[in-house]
């Protein structure tokens, strides 16, 4: 799952990658409105967590965007601002939670992972694609039943398509989305073949159907049909 973290305050920024970063979430980082607006028009977020108040803008105005061109992105508030006004309209806006500064890094994590069942799990820790089963809490994976060793990118691929089944995905999609910023130090992104043949080899090979089709010219799309 990837995560953009919006947070000026860079203690507390570090302190939240630190501790959410043992979930082996993918997290971007910006400290400034501008910085935040940028990497929300590039790149796609499974969540983020805003803060209100930036040196240079405002959180609400960034929730505003979120909800306009990524509506499946869960949003969590995070701020000092603990008026009742700033909760409604954070929320009329399309934020999914809130929390008030300070608060404790565990609850922070744990609404997080609240947030992301809701939204792509149906409220479980688990989703089901016939028979593969993928458990979110346990960053397993399951085939009839058996177990399928990923490495972290083969899963976070797999979880990046099962998120947006039939819908095609192009190679730099794949390696903003799974890579985050790292993606800007490759030259191109043909190793990304590499990872999905070996993901779709482990999954065939634990008698999985071949769900993870090639688009020509595009890139790949996880099609049920």
């Amino acid at each position: 799952m990837k995560i953009l973290l919006i947070e000026d305050e860079k203690d507390l920024a570090k302190s939240i990658v630190e501790f959410i970063g043992k979930e082996n979430y993918l997290i971007d980082k910006a400290h400034k409105y501008s910085d935040a607006d940028e990497k929300i028009s590039l790149n796609e977020y499974d969540c983020a967590l805003v803060d209100l108040m930036l040196p240079d803008g405002s959180g609400l105005d960034l929730v505003k965007k979120l909800k306009k061109i990524q509506p499946k992105c869960g949003i969590i508030i995070i701020t000092a601002k603990n008026t009742i006004d700033d909760k409604l309209t954070g929320l009329d806006l399309g934020a999914d939670d809130y929390l008030t500064k300070p608060f404790h890094l565990a609850e922070l994590n744990a609404r997080i992972k609240s947030l992301l069942r809701r939204r792509f799990f149906d409220g479980s820790s688990e989703i089901i694609i016939n028979e593969i089963v993928v458990d979110a809490e346990k960053r397993e994976v399951k085939v009839n039943n058996k177990i399928v060793e990923l490495t972290r990118r083969e899963y976070d691929i797999l979880l990046f398509f099962i998120s947006n089944k039939e819908r095609v995905l192009t190679k730099e999609s794949i390696v903003e989305h799974v890579w985050g910023d790292d993606a800007n130090a490759f030259d191109n992104f043909d190793f990304v073949y590499t990872h999905i043949k070996n993901l779709r080899k482990k999954l065939i090979e634990q008698g999985a159907n071949d769900y993870i089709k090639s688009v020509y010219g595009i890139g790949y799309k996880l099609s049920l049909k």
